[in-house]
């Protein structure tokens, strides 16, 4: 995965995909959840995630309590001192990793705790899920993240353009 011809296109992409978000938001709620479920369905096929790990390199988690204890169990530690090691506060007050890329992400992008991994990055980057609509901002940060939600959001647009 060429990260840095992705991250130029993405860039270079977003005000169009910005505009893009408009016109999503006029679809009825379940045909979006379905536009976007087809073609996360489709772009999975074609990307791997373990090429990439764009997420895991650049961006952090938010770590519920219950990931936090599932995590410091792991490692053999109490919560407290789980959080102390890895974690910090982020202005919104949510447990976020204090650095990135992600300590947990292995030299081969495979993810250390996979097993045990936030919800957080179970759902990433949650192009799959129901009420897109209450996610679009989101995802439409995650296209400069994510090669596969850029891509998605390229589909859209074309099926979309006016």
């Amino acid at each position: 995965m060429d990260l840095e011809n992705f991250q130029k296109e993405s860039r270079s992409d977003f005000p169009a995909n910005k505009k893009l978000l408009d016109r999503l938001k006029r679809l009825k709620p379940k045909e979006l959840d379905q536009e976007f479920e087809n073609l996360h369905e489709e772009v999975f096929e074609e990307i791997d995630c373990l090429e990439c790990a764009n997420c895991c390199k650049t961006t952090s988690p938010i770590f519920l309590q219950t990931d936090i204890d599932r995590l410091a169990r792991v490692f053999r530690q109490k919560s407290a001192a789980f959080i102390d090691e890895y974690l910090e506060r982020d202005e919104d007050g949510d447990f976020v990793l204090k650095y990135s890329p992600c300590p947990f992400l292995g030299t081969d992008n495979k993810c250390l705790v996979y097993e045990d991994r936030p919800k957080a990055c179970r759902e990433y980057p949650h192009t799959n899920r129901k009420n897109m609509r209450g996610i679009l901002n989101l995802s439409l940060k995650n296209t400069l993240i994510c090669p596969a939600v850029h891509k998605i959001f390229r589909q859209l647009d074309k099926e979309y353009r006016k």
